[in-house]
């Protein structure tokens, strides 16, 4: 009937399938926002203050205090690629801090606080001294930033991804911090990774210098871990016993109102004209009065809800599910 993810991403499930099928898929939009926000932050401080590099040597026995290379992110301009529930809260923060972001997205957003919004990537990649990616993982956001991108990118600049592996050109980027181009990065989401602890992490990326390798930890905190525990099963619940959507990745998005002395018939179906005509037909035909009654429709599917106030005869459920392009149909009450 449903499926959650436990997780941002949905690349791992089949939406397509599932849609076809009549199954809800419901992930966890911003549950780990606050954690990968975070992270993003800590680490261009480190980057900025090229912190890891005067660590390794540390631990070597060396002792190199210089103030060289060495800056505060105060008065930095941060440009955000991707302003979406990561790069909004990010925006939020960064400025706290003293920071002035720039950002970029393909879609109209409300920019908070004194955030800019710039009218091409490469606006903001040609101006940003740190330069932070949260896009999703569309097959079109494959090898986005590559080395026609790191070419329109200052010199000296910061360059961290928590957001996809396959967003970045690898060889590219392995190519402008060894150049210098790109003075620190940070990596937490890579084109091939592991499938337990057990098995080596291999990259290119590795022994690269003030470079951050993480493995794909960006939300993983306690607190973000419970919050996508109580979220993705309050959703599924929701559906269940309501027939809300509200959020599912591959469903008409449904918020219905709570339902008292009434049946709640759900329908759905391959979204081609009218269903909708039909069902309510059945229901005239069988003299059954509508009290509400909602449908939103996708690409692919229409998903109606029926909520109706009077015992109902089973041959009208016969009726409704028998309708052609039926994908699945359930009584709620």
């Amino acid at each position: 009937m449903a499926i959650g993810a436990f997780c941002i991403g949905t690349n791992q499930i089949d939406l397509k399938t599932a849609t076809k099928k009549g199954i809800a898929v419901f992930n966890a939009p911003f549950s780990n926002t606050r954690s990968v926000v975070e992270l993003a932050i800590a680490e261009m401080i480190m980057l900025m203050r090229n912190i890891v590099d005067k660590s390794v040597k540390m631990h070597q026995g060396k002792w190199d205090k210089s103030a060289s290379g060495s800056f505060e992110v105060r008065g930095k301009k941060l440009g955000i690629i991707g302003y979406g529930n990561i790069g909004t809260q990010l925006s939020v923060l960064a400025e706290s801090i003293g920071m002035k972001v720039l950002y970029y997205d393909i879609e109209e957003k409300l920019s908070l606080g004194n955030a800019i919004r710039c009218k091409s990537m490469k606006e903001v990649l040609e101006h940003a001294d740190v330069v932070s990616l949260h896009v999703d993982g569309r097959k079109s956001n494959h090898n986005l930033i590559s080395h026609r991108e790191f070419n329109w990118m200052r010199p000296g600049v910061i360059f961290i991804n928590l957001a996809r592996g396959h967003v970045v050109d690898i060889p590219a980027l392995k190519e402008n911090i060894l150049s210098g181009k790109i003075a620190g990065c940070s990596v937490d989401v890579f084109p091939y990774e592991p499938v337990s602890n057990n098995e080596e992490f291999i990259s290119e990326l590795r022994g690269l210098p003030n470079t951050i390798l993480t493995p794909h930890i960006g939300g993983s905190t306690v607190e973000a871990q419970e919050n996508i525990g109580n979220y993705v099963p309050g959703k599924i619940m929701d559906y269940i016993n309501t027939g809300s959507t509200s959020n599912s990745v591959n469903f008409p998005n449904l918020v219905l109102p709570t339902l008292e002395n009434a049946h709640r018939l759900i329908h759905i179906h391959d979204n081609v004209p009218g269903i909708l005509a039909r069902i309510n037909q059945s229901l005239a035909d069988h003299n059954i009065n509508i009290v509400g009654q909602y449908l939103k429709t996708n690409e692919s599917i229409g998903y109606v809800i029926t909520d109706i106030d009077k015992e109902y005869n089973k041959d009208v459920i016969k009726e409704l599910r028998g309708i052609e392009h039926t994908i699945k149909f359930r009584v709620l009450y």
